[in-house]
């Protein structure tokens, strides 16, 4: 090899080194800059899953991310949705998974929302999961991030009592009350 052929090498393993390290700054730059919805849109998912007021956020390579509301609050689509001030999970392309920090609201109980997911090739469908069942939405309704309401959440869900004791217990005091207006009225007679 010659002096020549030996400095060129030299000068394209240095341009090359140059340009990769420019690339990744530029490359982490950009992600930096992005936002939670530029990623959940990347990944096929409504950027209205998320409400306005978002402080900040991270996304790790492997999918998981973490949210932060400026506060907890509930954001209105066909059912009421309540966020907490940090909101985290796992996204992928279509779906979050290990979802936490959101609940939905139905009837009068509120159930953590487990995962979200979209079909893909998409049937306009979204699928919210409460648990026992999912929650069916049309993805039209999350187009645009949601104002949100500051609020606290049911205290019954913040302690992590599961739903099905809040629901016994509601009822048992609905039901206590029914047969105690029975029982005065058969004195009464």
């Amino acid at each position: 090899m010659t002096t020549t052929q030996y400095r060129l090498r030299t000068l394209l393993i240095a341009i090359m080194a140059i340009w990769a390290i420019e690339t990744t700054t530029l490359r982490g730059w950009a992600l930096e800059k992005s936002t939670i919805y530029d990623a959940l849109e990347s990944r096929g998912l409504p950027k209205g899953l998320f409400p306005k007021g978002v402080k900040e956020y991270s996304l790790e390579e492997d999918g998981r991310f973490q949210v932060r509301l400026a506060q907890a609050c509930n954001a209105k689509f066909e059912s009421e949705l309540h966020y907490d001030q940090n909101v985290s999970g796992k996204l992928s392309y279509g779906q979050i998974r290990n979802l936490t920090g959101i609940s939905a609201q139905d009837l009068f109980l509120w159930f953590p929302v487990k995962g979200i997911r979209v079909d893909v090739p998409s049937s306009g469908i979204i699928y919210f999961d409460v648990g026992v069942v999912y929650k069916q939405f049309s993805v039209s309704i999350f187009e645009n991030p949601p104002d949100c309401v500051a609020a606290s959440h049911p205290p019954e869900l913040q302690m992590g009592r599961p739903v099905f004791n809040v629901l016994a217990k509601r009822l048992e005091g609905v039901l206590r009350y029914r047969f105690n207006q029975g029982k005065n009225a058969r004195e009464a007679m």
